[in-house]
């Protein structure tokens, strides 16, 4: 149980600064009027209006396209904060966590805006990274904390008898 309410907070708290980091950038800062914000010669801030899927993959301009894509990150997201409750380690409560949080808030996008608020830009010399948020930076974490718990973490686990 404890791995379990570990993952729910990492669902929480990534919802939460999600959102947060958004909103703020959106309402507070504004920064579709102030762009680009340079943090760093290799990263900066921008506004990109994903209606696609990681990586700028299958595009939707149509509202079917968008609604689908909501429903089938909060179906996602309903399997997962499941799956969380039946977590046999930490790893893996929390990784599904990260990617439960990332859903809802890219969800939570498309619902408000239409599209996805993407954000942080890296890049160095000719070298450009896709334009992402903070529920992708989750996501992406949470999936390597899954294939880590499928393939490696579980070689250190006792075989059940």
């Amino acid at each position: 149980m404890a791995a379990a309410r570990l993952g729910y907070l990492a669902a929480l708290l990534t919802l939460a600064l999600d959102q947060a980091s958004k909103l703020f950038l959106l309402f507070g800062y504004d920064l579709a009027s102030r762009e680009p914000l340079q943090l760093a010669p290799f990263a900066t801030l921008i506004v990109v209006w994903n209606r696609g899927i990681s990586y700028g993959l299958l595009q939707q301009e149509t509202d079917l396209g968008r609604w689908l894509l909501v429903g089938v990150s909060l179906v996602a997201a309903a399997v997962m904060t499941w799956w969380i409750s039946r977590a046999g380690n930490r790893v893996l409560a929390v990784s599904l966590g990260l990617v439960v949080g990332g859903a809802v808030g890219n969800a939570i996008d498309r619902i408000a805006y239409g599209a996805v608020f993407d954000f942080v830009w890296l890049h160095a010399g000719g070298w450009s990274w896709y334009v992402f948020n903070i529920a992708d930076a989750a996501i992406v974490a949470g999936v390597v904390g899954l294939v880590y718990d499928a393939f490696l973490a579980g070689r250190h686990r006792p075989e059940a008898a």
